[in-house]
């Protein structure tokens, strides 16, 4: 697991914290997972401190994505208190993920 910016938390323990995270299973010859960066640098811009965005390289930790059913790239999986509450494959742009966000958590 990568170390996050701020310190070394482990996967689970940002997944089931308070704060939604998207999780973005990429991998690094993936062309879509390329184009999926610049969306989540805009959405993390437009929804700030509402949601924690981080990244993981399916190939490098096959076992997270085999435990979460990521069977193509990239796949997008939204946690709450360790909850999945959205998961879908493929590309998505900001706006419409900001909406599926809000419409998953229950805020406007």
């Amino acid at each position: 697991m990568p170390k996050t910016k701020q310190n070394t938390m482990t996967f689970n323990d940002i997944i089931n914290g308070e704060k939604p995270v998207l999780v973005d299973f990429y991998a690094d010859w993936c062309g879509p997972c390329k184009m999926l960066g610049p969306i989540l640098k805009d959405l993390k811009k437009k929804m700030g401190d509402q949601i924690n965005i981080i990244k993981v390289d399916a190939e490098k930790n096959a076992d997270a994505a085999i435990k979460y059913n990521v069977r193509g790239v990239p796949t997008l999986i939204l946690f709450k208190d360790g909850q999945i509450l959205w998961q879908q494959s493929g590309v998505v742009q900001a706006h419409q993920l900001q909406s599926i966000i809000n419409q998953k958590l229950g805020t406007s």
